[in-house]
């Protein structure tokens, strides 16, 4: 059988929650790889084992936001590193693939805390402990389109293939498909052009406005050599001033697996040829997509 697109795993903090792993906030995710790290490759396995051509690093919450600005200093690019090592032990001799998360450091959902300088040596950091494990980079879960020059900067020479993510405003017109920080999606993708990434991908907002999204990069990608891709969360809509994992958002129960493959078929005829799941998609949505998607 011949799959028909890339499929991503799924959220990793709420399936670390979901079975036991130790998990608090601040720490979110974190607190598993510092705490009971196998249990981080037991979660990455569960996702590879569901059909996940790709997993994504649990390094997401390594930021001084998660887990302090002193431990950060002192054991962020061990921790990175660590990730990079617990995923790519979930993968084994298999054929995944691993990304390289890298998060908006200075905070989730806020292009308003964006600071370049201050972001800077904390990109560093975890470009350095996560490097000598992934296969790729998915900057992810971005705000503005100067978190993603940035990436690209912090990067360097870098040469393996840079994704990037950006997060929707899910509180105005689905139709209209901007950004958190209120640049437009077609703007998401001329960026993504002009950085030289691989994979263009929108994130951890709801399913419904990613359609719009896609549709606007389809257009102004044209016949340029670069990918759509989407991974929807399963929280209700956020207020513009969230900061994601702030507390414990509720999770849709309407967003079942079958519903969730119903927009992934959506945005597979728009043009999205990656596709998986964020916070509140689970192993079972990834069986889901992958069966969905055997040709």
């Amino acid at each position: 059988m011949t799959r028909t697109l890339t499929v991503l795993d799924g959220g990793t903090g709420r399936e670390l929650h979901r079975v036991g792993a130790p998990f608090r906030q601040p720490e979110w995710s974190a607190l598993a790889l510092i705490e009971a790290p196998d249990a981080v490759r037991q979660v990455h396995a569960a996702y590879l084992a569901a059909g996940a051509d790709v997993i994504t690093s649990n390094s997401y919450a390594l930021t001084p936001f998660h887990i302090g600005s002193e431990r950060f200093a002192a054991d962020g690019g061990r921790l990175a590193d660590l990730a990079g090592r617990m995923g790519r032990a979930a993968i084994g001799e298999g054929p995944g693939r691993l990304a390289g998360s890298l998060p908006p450091v200075l905070g989730s959902y806020r292009p308003d805390l964006f600071d370049p300088q201050v972001a800077r040596p904390l990109l560093q950091t975890l470009v350095d402990g996560l490097s000598p494990h992934v296969d790729l980079w998915l900057a992810e879960t971005l705000s503005s389109l100067a978190e993603a020059r940035l990436v690209r900067e912090a990067l360097g020479s870098n040469s393996k293939p840079l994704w990037v993510s950006f997060t929707l405003r899910d509180d105005g017109d689905a139709a209209a498909a901007e950004l958190r920080s209120g640049e437009p999606a077609a703007d998401a993708a001329r960026t993504a052009l002009e950085i030289g990434a691989e994979t263009l991908l929108f994130n951890c907002s709801q399913p419904e406005v990613m359609l719009g999204a896609v549709t606007a990069a389809r257009e102004v990608i044209g016949t340029a050599p670069l990918k759509i891709g989407v991974y929807a969360n399963a929280f209700p809509p956020q207020r513009p001033d969230a900061q994601a994992n702030d507390g414990l958002d509720p999770i849709r129960e309407d967003l079942d697996p079958p519903h969730y493959v119903a927009f992934a078929k959506a945005w597979n005829a728009a043009g999205a040829e990656v596709i998986g799941g964020c916070c509140g998609i689970g192993p079972a949505h990834i069986r889901a997509l992958a069966d969905a998607f055997e040709a």
